[in-house]
């Protein structure tokens, strides 16, 4: 069996405000193997891009990773043998997880214009990155950032490398993050919505881009949306995110089959299909929560038409209910309607 690269364990975000404590994310719990896919699924203020932020040590204060949360990557960048061993991300200090952000964990952010610096061309950006973290003279640099811009399709590499960020294209630059963020050969890349702001087109050409890349330099791959197609294209396992917790955890298959939390079952109710007919969508009945200061109850027990009186009283702790299918929650669904399925069928078709 093979021993995950990223283990996350119990990991809680807080941000204090004069009001109280946003508590943006809760107790999470998750891993990532070599060569593996993870989506992380939910709506816009789910703690989705605050989970990973703080897996890349991005929470800025007040905001902080609490004592208790563990994020254990597995690493020889610590041992001075130069042997692998599980590093606690959560309890380094700032200046040693420079040695990790980029080199070993790389990320790619939604807006790529604001990830590229328009001052610089290219390559003073890209070779930067190699140089900063490998031991490598600036020829040597230059040459592997030439390749990494030909390996995610940039045309005539040797040559755009000295252009400016703003002679490219949308789905150009967002290519360009891409090659930065695979500079130096890191065991994971953490992609955060990277095609909300592209076309269809564009989108699906991402997509397959980074899935060829992963396969190539055989890297973890933790990507973040809020669209149930593009989870469908690319993951191996999902996880669904509802108000800083997630509520369920499945290989892609059992979870689009089976989706048991009736958050998740919810999600595929309101996804508008083309091969059914309905007057009218079925949106989820509600609002998000308040991550203020919430009180210890599942965050999805407002809007659940599930719950019964044990949800009003307990927090539901993650619980392996089947074979790597880990659920948040007292009573879930029992049974399954075809939504799930028949969506991820026609996802993968469609793309």
């Amino acid at each position: 069996m093979d021993i995950p690269i990223l283990d996350v364990r119990n990991l809680s975000t807080h941000f204090p405000i004069a009001e109280g404590t946003v508590k943006a994310v809760n107790q999470v719990f998750f891993t990532l193997n070599k060569n593996e896919s993870l989506g992380i699924v939910g709506e816009t203020g789910s703690g989705k891009s605050v989970t990973m932020k703080s897996v890349m040590g991005l929470i800025k204060k007040p905001g902080y990773v609490t004592e208790d949360s563990q994020i254990l990557f597995y690493t020889d960048e610590f041992n001075k043998k130069g042997q692998k061993e599980y590093v606690d991300l959560a309890k380094i200090k700032s200046k040693d997880f420079t040695r990790i952000r980029g080199k070993h964990i790389g990320m790619v952010f939604q807006d790529p214009m604001s990830s590229l610096n328009p001052m610089f061309t290219i390559a003073d950006q890209m070779i930067e990155t190699i140089v900063y973290h490998q031991n490598v003279s600036i020829d040597e640099a230059r040459e592997r950032a030439i390749k990494l811009l030909d390996d995610v399709g940039i045309a005539n590499p040797d040559e755009r490398i000295d252009n400016y960020p703003f002679q490219f294209s949308g789905g150009q630059r967002q290519r360009i993050v891409i090659a930065i963020s695979l500079s130096c050969n890191p065991e994971i890349l953490i992609a955060d919505e990277p095609t909300t702001a592209l076309d269809v087109t564009i989108q699906a050409q991402i997509l397959e881009l980074m899935k060829d890349l992963q396969n190539e330099y055989e890297m973890g791959l933790i990507y973040i949306t809020h669209d149930l197609s593009v989870i469908a294209e690319i993951a191996d396992k999902v996880m669904v995110m509802y108000g800083g917790t997630q509520m369920e955890v499945a290989d892609i298959y059992t979870l689009f089959e089976k989706p048991m939390h009736p958050y998740t079952n919810a999600l595929f109710s309101c996804i508008p299909r083309h091969d059914i007919k309905k007057e009218e969508l079925n949106p989820i009945k509600g609002q998000p929560p308040v991550m203020l200061d919430p009180p210890p109850l599942c965050p999805f027990l407002p809007r659940c038409q599930n719950s019964i009186d044990k949800c009003k009283k307990e927090w539901p702790d993650l619980v392996e209910i089947e074979e790597d299918h880990f659920l948040r929650c007292f009573n879930p669904n029992t049974t399954f309607s075809k939504d799930g399925s028949k969506f991820l069928d026609s996802s993968k078709e469609a793309l």
